[in-house]
């Protein structure tokens, strides 16, 4: 857009079109520019909204109460050249009937109602536009830095939980040794979660249910994930950073307290990492910095879960990621045949979840508060939301492009795409570098092997009867 007031004033603004029904033109070169004729006060839905002096140009003016085809029939039959449609939710690509789209020959786009204030705004009430459709690059260099990321989180996270079990096996391989290690083990269980069988499959149904109700009830529920993410990340930086502290030989005075003694620069320590999470939820929409951070305490909330989570055999492994499999391609694939917009269940809670009303109205109707009885009005800023789920790493996109221009200026990566090919790899590793695959494919009884990759005492006697492979 183009201010006609100020020389050389200009400004870049997202629209969403359907290049079925009338294609724009790919460079700026190539495209017309036609002055704006802004009608918000107005939705054109009948022949009575169009004003006296006729429609021209790039017309705009609000979305709701008819069809976007029936819209653009009558912009198209009294001359303009172009129709723009505000929406104060979220926007979508226009849609309609195939054999009207046919009789639609001047293009039809939407754009936020907020672009539209914010145009006239900084471009005054005298604007020229001009549409166009720049390509989308193939590859943004954030995409790469996000797997260096996602592949030295599996890195680090396989080291740290395989330094501890060969550690606890340099004790030595007798039984006593072995009854040992697992009452030790057995002392510390509630720092270990093992996902048996019967675990993996409520584990997926728990994230099915969970999937369901942030798609209907993201408003809410997005808050209790938040604050979730705030204690775990929190947590798991503590775990993270005290393991690298404890091998510093310094600074090791404790602090007694009763019949406990604490070290105190672990009480530091925890304090700083729940100042951290802190800072994390109070200026977590500040997408200019805090993608850093939030992205620190993502790694460490992964490093701890792979970690912590401790699949015993090889057979859970293939359960958790067969049903994975059906999740992913359920919510991804099939729920746009079943929900009413035909949008992605997953995408919809990944992107930041989708307002009610364009849940239950393909017309896009304006909310009941937005013209109030008594002339009082609401600004659209202040119905959506911009709560996003923290559960993902996120980095700003390198190449600008009209991807970045239209509100997805991130490249996303699930923290499950880290932490669940990540211990499916960790947990093959290290039962080949011990020579386990065929006990770890098997297992006894689903519990062959210990959190620590020990077998248990009371199963180790008939395990040693059987002919090894190796020696």
């Amino acid at each position: 857009a183009y201010s006609n007031e100020t020389a050389g004033l200009s400004k870049d603004f997202c629209i969403l079109y359907n290049p079925n029904w009338v294609a724009l033109p790919s460079s700026l070169g190539n495209a017309t520019v036609h002055r704006l004729q802004i009608l918000t006060s107005t939705m054109l839905c009948k022949v009575t909204d169009v004003p006296s002096e006729g429609l021209q140009g790039i017309v705009v003016v609000m979305r709701g109460n008819c069809t976007l085809t029936s819209k653009a029939k009558i912009a198209q039959n009294h001359g303009a050249k172009a129709l723009l449609i505000a929406s104060i939710e979220n926007p979508i690509p226009p849609r309609g009937n195939a054999s009207e789209s046919k009789e639609i020959n001047i293009p039809v786009a939407l754009l936020q109602y907020n672009d539209v204030v914010n145009m006239k705004k900084v471009l005054g009430n005298s604007i020229s536009g001009v549409l166009y459709s720049p390509p989308v690059p193939s590859l943004d260099y954030s995409i790469l830095l996000i797997f260096v990321i996602a592949v030295a989180t599996v890195t680090v996270g396989g080291y740290w939980s395989g330094s501890e079990e060969s550690g606890r096996n340099k004790n030595g391989g007798t039984a006593s040794d072995s009854r040992r290690q697992t009452k030790e083990l057995d002392r510390n269980k509630d720092q270990t979660l093992i996902l048996s069988p019967l675990t993996v499959v409520v584990f997926v149904a728990i994230c099915c249910v969970m999937i369901v109700l942030l798609y209907f009830f993201y408003k809410w529920l997005v808050y209790v994930v938040i604050a979730i993410f705030c204690l775990a990340s929190a947590i798991s930086l503590y775990n993270c950073l005290s393991a690298v502290m404890a091998k510093i030989p310094f600074c090791k005075c404790r602090l007694a307290c009763g019949q406990r003694s604490f070290e105190v620069r672990l009480i530091f320590l925890a304090a700083v990492c729940v100042a951290i999470a802190v800072v994390w939820v109070v200026f977590r929409n500040d997408d200019s910095w805090v993608w850093i951070l939030h992205d620190f305490l993502g790694v460490a909330f992964c490093l701890n879960f792979l970690k912590t989570v401790k699949l015993p055999h090889f057979k859970s492994c293939v359960i958790l990621l067969g049903l994975l499999l059906l999740y992913d391609v359920f919510f991804v694939f099939i729920t746009p045949f079943i929900t009413p917009q035909g949008k992605s269940i997953m995408v919809e809670v990944a992107t930041g979840g989708t307002d009610t009303a364009e849940k239950s109205d393909g017309m896009g109707l304006i909310p009941e508060w937005w013209d109030k009885p008594n002339g009082s009005s609401v600004e659209p800023s202040s119905y959506s939301h911009h709560e996003k789920l923290p559960v993902v790493l996120r980095v700003p996109r390198l190449t600008p492009s009209v991807i970045t221009l239209c509100g997805m200026s991130f490249s996303l990566l699930g923290f499950g795409d880290i932490i669940v090919p990540g211990k499916q790899v960790l947990n093959v590793v290290t039962a080949w570098t011990r020579k386990e695959m065929r006990t770890f494919w098997s297992g006894h009884s689903y519990e062959m092997m210990n959190p620590g990759g020990i077998l248990n005492p009371e199963n180790s006697e008939g395990v040693s009867e059987q002919p090894s492979e190796h020696p």
